[in-house]
């Protein structure tokens, strides 16, 4: 079966309120037709702390309106990357953060489910690492209630996490394996200077969501190929999985998007092309 590629939403975008990544307030519904035109099948949503309650992952009508540029175009929502809880992560000390962040998840679980879309990124990279034991204690704590209703609506939700393999393999013991996954990030490996066959042998049969990007050791993005993710070894080892989530290009941009994006995609095709061949 094909994977589908797609795109981090707003990359295809000028940025919103210069930011590098983030939600397009007022003109999110302009990448369906870009995104279209470039043959992507999809669009990762992003529900940022910022304007999360105008998102139309939340507000009233939103959903409707998402999946109305769907038909129209045929570029799906297939995923959403939670970066609200990068501000408000599900283990912060203070319980009150925790609690808003664990209800804003139970309704991003139905929204999600609303799309038809298949995975939430829960990131804990950055400043919502998980920096200890009692960090991962209370994460596990309080997405283990979440489960259920993730079970419910046939929703993953997917672990984006700077942890080493070992570490990051003992986390996911904690949880049955039912809707915790993993979203694997090619670049954010690179920067922390992981191996990607180690990284592939620990978890990689519970990945369900593939991030694009290459960075340079313990650096910031840079274009695809010049950084030091090594994408042949990346898709070697991916190919002795039968991986059928989606790509998602997270990949260097500019302040446009396109030109830079349109670059990148035709670099890293071969080896997407190389992969649906031999799966």
């Amino acid at each position: 079966m094909k994977n589908l590629i797609g795109v981090i939403q707003g990359r295809l975008l000028p940025k919103y309120q210069g930011r590098y990544q983030a939600h397009p307030v007022a003109y999110w519904q302009e990448e369906f037709p870009i995104a279209k035109q470039l043959g992507l099948d999809c669009i990762e949503f992003i529900l940022d702390f910022n304007d999360a309650e105008i998102n139309p992952l939340l507000r009233s009508g939103g959903i409707d309106e998402i999946l109305s540029l769907s038909e129209k175009t045929g570029v799906i929502a297939r995923t959403v990357c939670a970066d609200y809880l990068m501000e408000a992560p599900l283990h912060s000390e203070n319980t009150e953060v925790a609690d808003t962040s664990v209800d804003i998840l139970s309704r991003l679980i139905h929204s999600t489910a609303q799309l038809g879309a298949t995975d939430i990124v829960i990131p804990c990279v950055d400043q919502s690492t998980l920096k200890d034991a009692s960090d991962v204690d209370r994460f596990v704590t309080r997405m283990t209630p979440i489960l259920d209703l993730a079970e419910e609506k046939s929703v993953n939700l997917s672990l984006e996490c700077d942890l080493p393999p070992a570490p990051f393999h003992d986390l996911l013991s904690r949880f049955e394996p039912n809707r915790i996954t993993v979203n694997y990030d090619i670049g954010n490996s690179a920067a922390l200077g992981y191996d990607a066959v180690e990284e592939l042998e620990a978890y990689g049969d519970r990945m369900t969501d593939i991030h694009i990007k290459d960075r340079v050791l313990d650096g910031g993005s840079v274009v695809l190929g010049t950084g030091n993710a090594n994408f042949k070894r990346f898709f070697d080892k991916l190919s002795t999985f039968n991986y059928t989530g989606p790509f998602l290009m997270q990949a260097y941009r500019d302040d446009e998007g396109v030109s830079v994006f349109k670059e990148q995609l035709q670099w890293v095709k071969p080896y997407l092309e190389i992969l649906n061949r031999a799966n």
